[in-house]
Order: structure tokens, then C-alpha cells, then sequence
């Protein structure tokens, strides 16, 4: 299976066109070879109408293209039609998308007036009970006939009104049924997809694209993959478009770098017609990351047919362009490459079974070395001028004769870093070779500085996408010029590729009408209690349509259960129930506590005066 052509360049995957309204009345067409869509939500309740509306029209103010709105009941599904109205009153064209989890009626009502309905195939005909059950094949069947029946309904008058679908599945939410037969997997959120447009297409309607979203930049990567894959397997007429995003991403740096990983990553290979960054913040900044990552793309690949482009010669000089190398990791499953142990110092080894490592440029080492203590987790690891390192042009032929060199690509070849890296990897697969790789975010350094937002970025993108496929075992940031900014960042982005943990780590989600508590404050509340835990992951989810499953992974969850109640997990586990919001934050500590995991916040010394 592939998902795109060798990953040396840049060409987009060709889907159909999709019609999002009527074109010619503000409507969209998503795919084909239209620009990518930006997407945002709405965090207020859908019963406030005017809230939606104001929120609405700030999205759009700030250059939105689709704005979601929560239909968790019938009740809030009909409510969409006076939303839309005064939308349409003020002159507002935007198309609007009804999120729809577990009420098939909820979204029978919303597809009368909105473009888009989105159901998540998890839990759009089943309810989460995550039972263990044995399914035969004619029981599989019955299941997916009851879920025919159930579904193509909204198919039936989808298609007779001219809406668009949204298929999404999400990694925390899949059925009973699908976890049973291909358990908690990129697969299993792929068929459970395929299952739904197989229905779709049934009744002849092609009006739908597909999601698959995680928190976990990896597994959200490995699923589009799959699913490109899966999809081409089915045929030329599976072109259906797809929507990029990261699930639960968080606030700040960390969901910025989150999303600037999987989605970046897949953009920069083709993929993607529709995008939204998962904030939780309020929702006009998810879109200026939207727009600052698409930005980038041109910059960070190279089109298929451009002369910076490797041909035969440029690689080898004997082998011809269609024996350009194949994949040099499995796009399906991460792996990371297989190197030997070296030394890089006298103080770190890198490569094997070693962390990746952080490698800052002798400039910045003598801005920051002065400044860290011996307990600090953010140290430079090694000093980029004092390596011993091959610089390679892997266009060009080259010579390794041990496994034990460590190399990176040369400054200055004429190809975006992710597409040189790649062919480094590549090159050396060919010649049986396993020596570490440096990474470097980039390989020609900007005349001036780039903005901190922009740098955070293109090394999100570039050194994220690449560690997502397996390859690096050090990294050097030097996009972003601020000394203890770049050494922060390469952290930071370690760590949201899930490479190393030197810090809490938070899945937040973005906030939507279903949202039973402020997320943002308490998001902020949690941070302030628990920022200091090393290698401890706390989900912060505001409703339990992701919950349980979106925090498998997680070590503890924070859940909104009712109005002013949260319940909290340990996992996927529910573990206390109905706890009063004032209370929560200390009962979760004491949780944390319960399970070893808590250690006391070190109190910083100040010097007597």
C-alpha cells in the first residue's frame, strides 16, 4: 500500500470536488484543486443564539471558511435554523457544520439547515460501553445492517437537500464493535469510516469527506496515511477529500506544536483539503495558526517537477529517476530507524536505545549554559561545532564506511530539509547503512530572523514530521534566533512527538456548547497545580463524547459529568464520580497522590539580599 508517491516531493493527492452550500451564495467547494479550507468552532452554548452569532461573525471576520456549531439534542439541532437565519440576515454566507455524537434524530433535524452534518461513526448508531464481545461474521453483518438502517436515513435526505457529510472518527471513540474486531488502531478507525461511506455510496451520494483525529500527532499521521492508502486500494473513484486535525491539542506552544506536527506533516506530503488547529483558547486564534502553517508549506516542499527536484544524475550519477528510492520508513506504523549507539560527548550518547538528543549551535550554548542548573530537564546536550559529523549532499554520491558516523545533511543543498532528510535516509538504506542522523530544522538559514510564531512552526513542521517517521536520533532548532527560546522549543517539540517527557503533559480539548465547565480557566488552574510533574499526562476534557477513550493513554482524566460536576479517571477508568467543580482540582491531586505519581513542587531559593 502506498499513500502518496516516494516522499521526495511535493505533489497533491487529487480528490474529487465536494460542494459545501451553493458556490455562487457563499457556499465552498472543497478538493480538487482549490485552496485548503480553514475550520473553526464555536464555544458557546447552541440555545444562545446570539452568542453563536457573534462568534460566528468574528470567525469569519478573521478569515474562516466553515464554522462548526454543537447539536448535542434535537432541541439544539432545531435551534440552528434561527441561527442561521440571523446569519444570513446580517449577510453572514459562511457554511455551517453540525457536530452531531449519538442523536441520529439530532442530526435529522440539523441537516434540514445546515451545509454540513458531522457524525462520528463511533458512536453515531452505538453506545460506548467498552464491553468484550466476540463477533461472528454473520453477527458482524447484522451489526452493520443495523447501522445501515440507522444511517441511511440522513444519507437519503443529505443527499435530496444538497448537504455534505463529514464522516469523523475519532482514536477515543471508536464502537465496541470496531474495537473488538481490530481493537484501538489506525485500522480500526479506517474501517469504521469505510463502513459509513460504503452507505454513502450505496444510495449513490458522494457529497462527504472523511477525519481521522487524535491527540497523539503519531497515531493521527499513521491514520490519514492508512486511510489514503485504503482508499486508493478501493478505487479511482474513492478520491473523497479529507479534514486535517489534532484532536485535544491544548493552548499555547504545546497545541500549537502538536498541530504544526500532524497536520504540517501531512500537508507538506499532499494530503488535506480542509484544516483545523485545536485550540483550547478562543477560537479566532486557532485560525491564525490555520493560516501562518499553511503559509509554510510552499516553503517546506518541492513541487514534482521543479528543477531543485533530484534526478537520476543529482543522486547518483548511474540510477535512473523511476529507481529513486522508496520509502526509507513504514508509513503505517511507527519504527523508529534502527542505529547503533554513539558517543556524542563525554557526557551523552545518542542513537540505539538512547533519548534523541538536543544539540544547540556554540552561539547559543553561550548564551544559555551559564544559566542552567544541574537539576534543570532543558540543558544543550552537545555543541553542534565541537560534533564529529559527516555533512552529506544526498543528492550526490557519498561514501560512509561505519555505522558509528554521525551524519546530517550540508547546509546549502538545494532541497527543503524534510524531502533531504528523507533522501539521507534513504541513500543510507540503500547502502545498508544505520548511522545516526542529526536533524536539523533547517539547512538554509533565513537573511533575518524569522518571527518566534513562524519559527515554532517551520521546526514543528520539518523536525516533528520527521521524527514521526522514525528518523533522528538528535535534533539542532536554529529557525528560531532567541538562544533559550530554540533550546525550549526543540524540547517542547520532542516532546509533543512523544520522544521525550521533561514536563507535564496535557490533552486539552478546544471548548464547544457541550462543555460543562470553563475549559480555559481551569485548564489554567490544573497547569497551575500540576506543571511540575515529570512524565505524568492529564487529559481535561469538557464533556464525555471523546473522553474515556481519547484518554487511554493518558494517566489521569478531568471530566466534565454533569453541569458543576467532574468526574475523574485514572486512564480510561472512571474512579470518582459527581465531584463538585470547586472541589475537583484538589481531588485530582489527591488522586495523583492515591497513585504515586505526585511529587511536591521544588521551591525555588532566593538569594538573601
Amino acid at each position: 500500500m502506498q499513500y502518496c508517491d516516494p516522499p521526495f516531493s511535493y505533489r497533491r493527492r487529487n480528490t474529487r470536488e465536494i460542494a459545501i452550500g451553493d458556490p455562487a451564495a457563499g457556499g465552498v467547494i472543497v478538493g480538487g484543486a482549490h485552496p485548503v479550507v480553514m475550520q473553526s468552532m464555536l464555544t458557546c452554548d447552541t440555545m444562545d443564539t446570539a452568542e453563536c452569532v457573534k462568534q460566528t461573525l468574528e470567525l469569519v471576520e478573521v478569515g474562516c471558511q466553515l464554522v462548526r456549531i454543537t447539536a448535542p439534542t434535537v432541541k439544539d439541532a432545531a435551534n440552528l435554523q434561527n441561527i442561521v437565519a440571523e446569519l444570513r440576515e446580517r449577510r453572514c454566507l459562511v457554511p455551517i457544520v453540525a457536530d452531531i455524537h449519538f442523536k441520529p434524530e439530532a442530526a435529522m433535524e440539523a441537516v434540514k439547515w445546515v451545509e454540513v452534518v458531522r457524525i462520528n461513526p463511533g458512536n453515531y448508531a452505538d453506545s460506548k460501553k467498552f464491553a468484550t464481545k466476540e463477533y461472528t461474521d454473520e453477527q458482524y453483518a447484522a451489526e452493520l445492517k443495523r447501522i445501515e438502517e440507522k444511517f441511511a436515513p440522513l444519507v437519503i435526505e443529505s443527499k435530496k437537500l444538497k448537504r455534505c457529510l463529514r464522516i469523523g472518527t475519532n482514536h477515543g471513540s471508536l464502537s465496541d464493535r470496531i474495537m473488538n474486531r481490530y481493537g484501538d488502531t489506525p485500522l480500526g478507525m479506517v474501517e469504521s469510516a469505510l463502513e459509513f461511506a460504503r452507505i454513502c455510496r450505496s444510495h449513490h451520494f458522494h457529497n462527504f469527506k472523511f477525519s481521522m483525529k487524535s491527540s497523539n500527532p503519531k497515531v493521527m499521521i499513521e491514520c490519514y496515511r492508512l486511510l489514503v492508502a485504503r482508499l486508493e486500494q478501493e478505487g479511482p473513484d474513492w478520491n473523497y477529500p479529507i479534514h486535517l486535525g489534532v484532536t485535544e491539542a491544548g493552548e499555547g506552544e504545546d497545541g500549537r506544536i502538536k498541530s504544526a506536527i500532524g497536520i504540517g506533516s501531512l500537508l507538506c506530503d499532499g494530503l488535506g483539503d480542509t484544516i483545523r488547529v485545536s485550540l483550547t483558547e478562543d477560537s479566532p486564534r486557532e485560525i491564525e495558526v490555520c493560516s501562518d502553517l499553511l503559509a509554510q508549506i510552499p516553503l517546506l516542499t518541492v513541487r514534482t517537477g521543479s528543477t531543485a527536484f533530484p534526478t537520476s544524475s543529482d543522486i547518483s550519477g548511474t540510477r535512473r529517476d523511476a529507481c529513486l528510492p522508496g520509502f526509507p520508513f513504514n508509513p503505517f506504523h511507527f519504527e523508529r530507524r534502527v542505529t547503533p549507539e554513539i558517543e556524542l560527548n563525554e557526557q551523552v550518547n545518542c542513537g540505539g536505545e538512547q533519548l534523541i538528543r538536543v544539540v544547540v549551535t556554540r552561539a547559543t550554548w553561550d548564551k544559555v549554559a551559564p544559566k542552567v542548573r544541574p537539576k534543570d530537564d532543558v540543558k544543550p546536550e552537545a555543541v553542534y561545532e565541537d560534533l564529529n559529523i559527516a555533512e552529506i549532499d544526498p543528492t550526490q554520491s557519498f561514501d560512509i564506511n561505519c555505522d558509528t558516523q554521525l551524519v546530517t545533511v550540508r547546509d546549502g543543498v538545494k532541497l527543503p530539509a524534510i524531502t533531504a532528510f528523507r533522501l539521507l535516509a534513504a541513500e543510507l538504506k540503500r547502502l545498508g547503512r544505520k548511522n545516526p542522523i542529526l536533524l536539523k530544522d533547517c539547512i538554509d538559514l533565513e537573511p533575518a530572523p524569522l518571527e518566534p510564531r513562524i519559527a515554532l512552526l517551520r521546526a514543528s513542521v520539518v523536525i516533528g514530521s520527521l521524527l514521526a517517521d522514525g528518523i533522528g536520533d538528535a535534533i539542532l532548532v536554529r529557525s528560531e534566533s532567541g538562544g533559550g527560546q530554540s533550546l525550549r522549543l526543540a524540547y517542547n517539540i520532542l516532546q509533543a512527538a512523544g520522544c521525550r517527557s521533561f514536563k507535564t503533559d496535557y490533552v486539552a480539548c478546544p471548548s464547544c456548547g457541550r462543555t460543562l465547565f470553563n475549559l480555559q480557566t481551569v485548564t489554567a488552574r490544573i497547569k497551575t497545580r500540576t506543571e511540575h510533574l515529570k512524565g505524568v499526562k492529564i487529559a481535561i476534557m469538557g464533556c464525555i463524547v471523546n473522553g474515556p477513550g481519547e484518554m487511554a493513554d493518558a494517566d489521569f482524566g478531568y471530566v466534565g459529568g454533569a453541569p458543576g460536576k467532574i468526574n475523574l479517571y485514572v486512564g480510561k477508568t472512571p474512579i470518582k464520580f459527581n465531584i463538585p467543580e470547586a472541589e475537583a482540582v484538589e481531588r485530582l491531586v489527591d488522586l495523583i497522590r492515591e497513585h504515586g505519581k505526585w511529587v511536591e513542587p521544588e521551591v525555588l531559593e532566593t538569594a538573601a539580599n
